[in-house]
């Protein structure tokens, strides 16, 4: 992994990673620490648990239903919600990015997904955050983008990774007049914090952190006060306590699972390892324990936190089919059926 990447990828999408390699580059490589050997073990390795589900840290019923293939098709049938579904993006991320103006096609955060629920007739809302502000900053932003788009609408918010807490700070703190959310699905959140963020923190040390910080925001210009809320002592400590759900909202989650360590140029490679070591099985960045709010769906079975936007690797894809094992996750499906899941609910 370059270990550029790291700070980045806390609970992120890996864009933009290469503006901090060189900052970071001696800062996350693991070595033999006092905060490395907790999460490595002296010998610089990290812990081999075994991946099996059913280890310690994951019996059948703290992964839920395990969900293996439920989604590695379309259906011919979905049904469509009421409510507008608002698309709520994670650390680092966009609703579209224009990196040439019109002379290349524009990236988007969800990949297809958007398209996809717009095809079945549902009503779908994007919206674009501060890359990695504050949870505060980033809930008010939401909050603007919904107030706007939905013009007085009740929505269902569907979030992945970081969005879900800027949507739960939304709805429980800010509690916009113009907004009126009833339901929040949250796919990959890091609800409960972040090992993978721990690290990062203890790692790179308090001295270290404002300066590290200070070149963060004179290279992209973005804030900061988004990284050290990621880490599990805030979370629990802090956010949770003081963001109470709204009776008034559905809440549910859903958290998703690698089986294998990943390969050696993957940008989850070092994340996974961290964060296996000390909660269990996780989808690179964010832990299956981490994932649960409210009514929790079951685990995504094989599935990375990138997947979870439909931005797979293809040649990942494309080599499984050609060894005999054909995709078992369509994100598409996936964000079908959480539609379809939401009309049943009446929302």
């Amino acid at each position: 992994m370059e270990t550029g990447k790291a700070i980045i990828v806390a609970v992120a999408v890996p864009a933009r990673t290469s503006l901090l390699r060189c900052a970071a580059r001696t800062i996350l490589t693991p070595k033999t620490t006092p905060t490395a050997r907790r999460y490595f073990g002296a010998s610089s390795t990290c812990h081999r648990q075994s991946l099996d589900p059913r280890n310690k840290f994951a019996p059948k019923e703290y992964l839920g239903k395990e969900i293996v293939d439920d989604y590695a098709i379309l259906r011919d049938q979905y049904e469509t919600p009421k409510n507008p579904i608002v698309l709520a993006h994670g650390l680092l991320g966009f609703a579209e990015l224009k990196l040439a103006g019109s002379f290349l096609p524009s990236i988007h955060y969800w990949h297809g997904i958007k398209d996809a629920l717009s095809r079945r007739k549902c009503e779908v809302i994007t919206t674009t955050v501060p890359p990695s502000s504050s949870v505060e900053q980033r809930a008010a932003e939401l909050a603007r983008g919904i107030e706007a788009q939905a013009q007085g609408k009740s929505v269902n918010i569907i979030a992945h990774s970081m969005g879900g807490l800027d949507a739960r700070y939304m709805i429980s703190q800010l509690k916009p007049a113009g907004v009126r959310v009833k339901s929040l699905v949250t796919v990959a959140t890091p609800h409960h914090g972040s090992t993978f963020a721990d690290y990062l923190m203890d790692e790179i040390g308090p001295e270290r952190l404002p300066s590290l910080y200070n070149m963060w925001e004179r290279i992209t210009g973005f804030e900061t006060g988004a990284f050290n809320q990621l880490t599990k002592r805030y979370m629990t400590e802090d956010f949770n306590p003081k963001t109470p759900d709204d009776p008034e909202v559905r809440y549910f989650s859903y958290g998703a699972m690698v089986h294998e360590k990943p390969p050696l140029l993957s940008p989850f490679r070092l994340s996974h390892g961290i964060i296996h070591g000390i909660e269990g099985p996780n989808d690179g960045l964010v832990s299956v324990q981490s994932s649960q709010w409210g009514t929790y769906k079951g685990t995504l079975s094989g599935v990375n936190h990138l997947d979870l936007i439909n931005w797979s690797n293809r040649f990942r894809f494309t080599w499984q089919k050609w060894m005999g094992r054909p995709p078992t996750f369509n994100a598409i499906a996936f964000y079908l059926d959480i539609a379809d899941m939401l009309a049943k609910e009446g929302l």
